[in-house]
């Protein structure tokens, strides 16, 4: 895509948006990439704000009290978001996902879930609408948020330890707060509820068997992520990254395990059960045992730019179009054209010199 057909331009100068049309425009079909990947999933950060400092997200050191994030005018409004979701969802989405930062933050967002909840694919089914959040505001809002028609979370949780845990999110928040949010999600029907553990190697992967034990049986899905390279914030280092297969050796060394069948085409996490019934768990490989080939997932930043790839390094900016007057035809075209043009794999050719360059941070795209 050319600045030509998405124009970088000032957004000052812009007409307010149209309004959001009532009814949803017509079907497209399945839309492929370059490489024959369908667009099947859409990720929303509704905010580049957090509450957390995670070392492998938003260190304290680059991202302290004098940060500068999006001005409020700079971010899509909901309408914005739910105009955009509406295209994609013609052009083939089916599931649509609201990360951040931290998306409990963003006032209201109970408002936009309950828009996003109406939103019917081309065959009339209902989207598959679900929220990545660190769990600290889980507690009191899970009840409303199922209320509004969100369908699941994802927690993120990378120790039960509390000194570890205080020491990973930088931000003195205790460890039994996301729990109780956990609990608090299942009561509400917002599962089965994902926890997600990002492993780094000599941080806190002696974690990996007390988080393992403690979700056994919960009816929770624990899943293991590599430390990734997203981002230039984090300080990566390859020796930090704990393969899956050894995870996987610590796990079932202790609880064997047996593999599961997918359950859709893309899915990221490769599927574990423990063989006496206990549950199910799940690695995300992105370093070590690359999933791009099937990746159907597009990822529209907090102020409107689509990007490709979660280790991408630039984006299009949608929301020149929406600010510009443009029509929705306009707009799923330019959509089309994106990713009909994508052949995104960066974590197949992933090198010593391409982790070192340029990428969006995570804390902006979501993860």
């Amino acid at each position: 895509m050319t600045d030509s057909v998405i124009p970088l331009v000032d957004y000052r100068k812009l007409r307010p948006v149209p309004a959001v049309p009532a009814r949803p425009i017509a079907a497209t079909g399945s839309l492929l990439d370059a490489r024959a990947r369908p667009l099947r999933d859409l990720r929303i950060s509704v905010t580049d704000r957090c509450n957390f400092r995670c070392v492998y997200c938003m260190p304290k050191e680059v991202f302290g009290k004098d940060y500068p994030y999006l001005p409020h005018a700079d971010l899509l409004s909901f309408e914005e978001i739910v105009r955009l979701a509406r295209l994609f969802v013609a052009h083939g989405a089916e599931k649509i996902r609201l990360t951040g930062g931290e998306p409990l933050l963003r006032k209201n967002i109970e408002t936009l879930i309950a828009s996003l909840a109406e939103l019917r694919t081309p065959e009339g089914r209902p989207v598959d609408l679900t929220l990545t959040t660190n769990g600290s505001l889980l507690a009191r809002k899970a009840r409303g948020l199922a209320a509004a028609g969100l369908r699941r979370v994802t927690v993120s949780l990378d120790a039960l330890d509390e000194a570890l845990f205080k020491r990973m999110n930088d931000a003195d928040f205790p460890v039994g707060d996301v729990l109780r949010g956990i609990d608090a999600a299942a009561a509400a029907g917002l599962g089965p509820v994902k926890v997600n553990m990002v492993v780094k190697k000599g941080t806190n992967d002696h974690q990996i068997l007390p988080m393992a034990r403690h979700f056994r049986g919960s009816g929770h899905i624990l899943r293991f992520i590599e430390y990734m390279d997203v981002g230039a914030s984090n300080g990566w280092k390859m020796d930090e990254v704990l393969p899956s297969a050894e995870v996987l050796a610590r796990i079932g060394a202790a609880w064997p395990l047996a593999p599961a069948a997918p359950l859709y085409r893309g899915e990221v996490a490769r599927r574990w059960r423990y063989a006496d019934g206990g549950g199910e768990i799940g690695a995300i490989s992105s370093v070590t045992q690359a999933f791009c080939g099937d990746c159907s997932r597009a990822r529209l930043s907090t102020e409107g730019k689509l990007y490709l790839c979660l280790f991408a390094q630039q984006g299009y900016d949608l929301r020149a179009l929406l600010r510009g007057g443009r029509d929705d035809a306009e707009i799923a075209s330019a959509i089309a054209h994106v990713w009909q043009q994508r052949g995104d794999n960066y974590s197949e050719r992933r090198s010593a010199e391409t982790a070192r360059g340029p990428k969006i941070e995570m804390s902006y795209i979501g993860g």
